[in-house]
């Protein structure tokens, strides 16, 4: 197994726009890739269904069921040009998700490319209404870890960061670091990301990262309102900040936060803490509780 090690992250506020397909998509997120290089970062995360915005330059009007499917058609051109990139800027990439469809069944898939043009997916696991219900997309597989130069990352596609037990599989499996890229059209619904992100860092006494999308876009169905920012949560502890923010942006405003989160912080508290949350997960189920009435 690969040895824990600082990882320098570059987290996009990334503002949807219309561009001009598959191509502009691939300019926008070379341009962002260089910068992230240019100011250390070692691995680039975007929103989820961030390439989405690609389906802007066919349709005539908003359409969801046609976004879905020009995203979907297009995922193939879209892989190959996001791992182009990371192998010309030597850059490790999580590019937020794609939609991907086979056998007549189509997953919301998070592509972590190497800084080689190698891939691995994790697959978004809990479905929002939207993606349930308009869009029809499938459960996808259970969580998996990730081997990276830093130690292992696991990876919790916005909804599914809701969950505590899917990100404790992961930690469970070694994960120090969780990756959280996020797409949500409301406040209350970046709130249920931000907000549990930071119980998922607290309560596993590890890192969590959030990367939204961010903008209006009234010619798209999928991502016409886009709220959020950018942020790195660790554990509410000592060595910590007393909120455990570690870093986070500005509200809707596009932009590229860095933030170094170091592995060697987490097992410092997690030896040394007020309270030790990560070990005292209960490792068997809790029983159902017993109904009392006061007496």
């Amino acid at each position: 197994m690969t040895a824990e090690a600082p990882i320098t992250l570059a987290l996009a506020q990334y503002p949807i726009e219309r561009v001009a397909g598959v191509n502009g998509f691939a300019a926008k997120l070379d341009r962002l890739a260089g910068e992230a290089v240019s100011r250390g970062a070692d691995l680039l995360m975007l929103g989820e269904y961030a390439a989405v915005e690609i389906a802007g330059h066919e349709i005539a009007a908003p359409d969801v069921a046609q976004e879905l499917a020009i995203v979907a058609r297009s995922a193939p051109a879209l892989l190959e040009a996001m791992r182009e990139i990371a192998r010309r800027h030597r850059l490790w990439l999580l590019p937020g998700t794609l939609p991907i469809a086979a056998n007549g069944t189509a997953h919301n898939r998070a592509p972590l490319i190497d800084a080689e043009g190698r891939i691995a997916f994790q697959e978004k696991r809990i479905m929002t209404r939207f993606e349930a219900e308009e869009w029809h997309i499938s459960q996808g597989a259970a969580p998996s870890v990730f081997e990276t130069p830093w130690g292992v990352i696991g990876i919790a596609i916005c909804y599914d960061i809701e969950f505590p037990p899917l990100v404790r599989a992961a930690v469970e499996a070694g994960a120090w670091l969780m990756l959280c890229p996020s797409c949500t059209d409301t406040l209350a619904g970046f709130n249920r990301v931000r907000l549990s992100a930071r119980a998922r860092a607290l309560e596993n006494q590890c890192y969590v990262a959030i990367a939204p999308t961010v903008g209006v876009a009234p010619w798209s169905a999928t991502l016409d309102v886009n709220r959020g920012y950018a942020a790195a949560f660790g554990p509410v502890d000592r060595g910590f900040p007393e909120d455990g923010v570690l870093a986070r942006g500005a509200l809707d405003e596009p932009d590229l936060i860095i933030t170094r989160l170091d592995p060697a912080r987490l097992s410092r508290v997690r030896a040394e803490g007020g309270v030790f949350n990560h070990a005292d997960w209960p490792a068997a189920p809790i029983p159902p509780p017993a109904r009392q009435t006061p007496r």
